[in-house]
């Protein structure tokens, strides 16, 4: 019963099924057939659109096709006339070389003569006072033209204006740049083509930046005085070295070195030989005036003997006679040599100290020479011997100690010698008056 029930129901759902089914295409049917039309005209329209195109495209294809035939006309007569340029250009140039005949040849040597030209003119001096000479002379070696007259009567003009200042003396007034960069306006004198000097000595002329500028460092003091003073005459001749190498020994002598830059290179060692010196003067200086007051006072004493004054040896010495005046010869002479004795050492103080000055000078520069020659094996041990420069420093050292010792000991063993004399002659003149003042008593003795 249940089964019966169950496919009643399912044959009534099958049915209602079948009857919406059966709408459904109906519908899609007209859909379809809507449709179908639809696309249809689209179509149309769509071939009719690339119709339409396809004779445009056949258009511009026709027109790019005339547009390459000219151009290919075109290609053909540029073609004939660059290989009819070409001809023309080749007999031309034969033209040209044929009616320049030898004058090739000459502006050639004439761009050479420039670029010589040139050189000189922008590192001369001369361009210090008149500048911008060297524009032209640039123009004409670098150009791969025929020179113009022109150009031909400034490279005249250039070498002639050369010459003929080499020749003279003038002065202008030009900014100076110092060595820090600052500028000042002075008045320059310019000798030729050799040195540009100013008041304060020697001046550079740098090409490269075309200013005028102080030496680094002015040369030798008997060098940088002339001028100096040549910088301040106005008329007249003047002495003042020049420097016809246009800079180059003067460079040179900038770079040697000053004698007190040779004196510092001798280190501890040479300032200990000039405390010698300098204590060895002072000792001489103050035994000559006391030999000299001596000597003086003694020549006072000598004309007045009767009166013996205690201010100088010789009046003590007849003091002495004075107060021993009853005593035999033997005992006189005994009592005089008694008072040249305390007398001595007074006179001949730091004589001997002098001369050991003298004698110990040479033996420290020998010290600084080996000194300097340990610090020479030590640098080649280091250093080897490819660069000369690492070594004369220490061989410097060497050699400036021993001309320091002998600087030392030459003045030194001639004072004295001086002051040795000196103090020999006021004992001697002791000696003289003592054997006087003997005699004397031997001959009252005698009668």
């Amino acid at each position: 019963m249940r089964k019966i029930i169950n496919f009643v129901m399912l044959a009534a759902s099958m049915t209602v099924a079948t009857s919406a089914v059966a709408n459904d295409l109906d519908d899609l049917l007209k859909q379809v057939k809507n449709d179908r039309i639809s696309e249809g005209k689209l179509d149309k329209a769509r071939e009719a659109e690339f119709t339409s195109a396809r004779a445009d495209k056949q258009a511009l294809l026709n027109k790019a096709k005339k547009e390459l035939a000219n151009q290919n006309t075109r290609n053909d007569r540029l073609t004939k006339e660059y290989a009819a340029n070409d001809i023309t250009i080749a007999q031309r140039s034969v033209e040209l070389d044929n009616a320049k005949g030898t004058l090739g040849e000459m502006f050639g040597v004439t761009r050479a003569a420039a670029a010589d030209a040139y050189g000189q003119i922008v590192t001369s001096i001369v361009s210090s006072e008149f500048p911008g000479r060297g524009a032209t002379l640039d123009v004409i070696a670098n150009s791969k033209k025929i020179p113009e007259l022109e150009q031909l009567e400034e490279l005249w003009i250039a070498l002639q204006t050369e010459m003929t200042q080499s020749g003279k003396i003038s002065q202008f007034s030009a900014e100076v740049t110092s060595l820090d960069g600052s500028t000042s306006t002075q008045t320059v004198t310019r000798i030729g083509t050799f040195n540009l000097v100013s008041a304060d000595g020697f001046l550079n002329y740098n090409d490269e930046v075309g200013q005028i500028q102080p030496l680094a460092k002015q040369p030798a003091g008997y060098i940088s005085s002339t001028a100096s003073d040549f910088f301040g005459e106005t008329s007249g001749y003047h002495p003042l070295y020049v420097d016809p190498s246009r800079g180059g020994i003067l460079a040179l002598e900038t770079r040697k070195k000053v004698l007190m830059e040779f004196y510092h290179e001798g280190g501890t060692v040479g300032y200990a030989i000039t405390v010698l010196l300098v204590i060895g003067f002072l000792i001489a200086l103050e035994r000559m005036i006391f030999l000299t007051t001596i000597s003086t006072r003694i020549k006072t004493q000598e004309k007045n003997l009767e009166q013996p004054n205690d201010n100088n040896p010789l009046g003590r010495l007849i003091k002495v006679y004075h107060e021993n005046k009853n005593v035999d010869a033997e005992t006189l002479e005994l009592k005089l040599d008694e008072a040249i004795l305390r007398e001595t050492p007074k006179i001949d103080r730091g004589i001997n100290l002098i001369k050991m000055f003298a004698a110990i000078a040479p033996l420290m520069g020998l010290l600084g020479t080996v000194i300097g020659m340990i610090m020479t094996f030590q640098t080649i041990t280091l250093f080897g011997t490819g660069d000369p420069k690492i070594m004369a420093g220490d061989i410097s050292l060497a050699l400036v100690t021993t001309a320091l010792g002998l600087i030392c000991a030459l003045p030194l063993i001639l004072i004295h010698s001086v002051v040795a004399g000196k103090s020999k002659s006021v004992l001697q003149k002791l000696d003289e008056q003592s054997a006087g003042l003997i005699a004397a008593i031997a001959e009252k003795e005698s009668k």
